[in-house]
């Protein structure tokens, strides 16, 4: 198995190195690797209504509904990733002028407050899903297709919660590249 990537070319903090740092970014790449196979399904799903439709004239009963849903898994379980890797859309123009000690601090203002924003989607997310689940609410016609909406409830309350994570492990390291230090070298085993 290859090695996980612990930076892109967007990230200018130092990569953690605690074994459960590095067991979130294991797991942040699981679930963009989900994503990315989802992605593939989406493609076939689509070419099998699109050739379905126009050589039998029978389409794929529920697309629309599949990929409405698909599409919000897919972001939700890719998030994460892009933030780890330093890919998350950002004012670079302004951040590449200022000192690293700065453009650290800015930057752990910023996870610092994508982290609450995540607190907040969470707790937002969580009453839908549970309603979700409770109803066992569906997407579709019944007669024709339906499919159940907790599943896509639940990527969400875990890609929140592993962007929140993200953000958290972020802020910690931009905090140390503030202050001065170049690594997040936590100890293995708390004392």
């Amino acid at each position: 198995m290859s090695e996980v990537p612990v930076a892109g070319a967007g990230d200018f903090l130092p990569p953690s190195r605690h074994p459960a740092l590095r067991a979130l970014d294991v797991c942040t790449a699981l679930l963009n690797a989900l994503g990315t196979l989802l992605i593939v399904g989406v493609m076939l799903v689509i070419n099998v209504d699109v050739i379905g439709r126009a050589a039998f004239g029978k389409p794929l009963a529920g697309v629309p509904e599949m990929v409405s849903m698909s599409i919000v898994a897919i972001v939700f379980l890719q998030v994460a990733h892009s933030l780890r890797l330093g890919g998350l859309t950002r004012a670079e123009i302004l951040l590449d002028r200022l000192p690293e000690r700065a453009r650290a601090g800015l930057e752990a203002l910023y996870c610092l407050v994508g982290a609450g924003f995540c607190v907040v989607l969470f707790n937002g997310l969580l009453p839908l899903f549970e309603r979700a689940w409770a109803r066992n609410l569906f997407v579709g016609a019944i007669g024709d297709f339906t499919a159940p909406i907790w599943p896509v409830r639940l990527v969400m309350l875990v890609g929140t919660a592993a962007l929140g994570l993200q953000f958290l492990v972020r802020a910690a390291r931009a905090v140390l590249v503030a202050a001065g230090s170049r690594g997040l070298s936590l100890p293995a085993e708390a004392s």
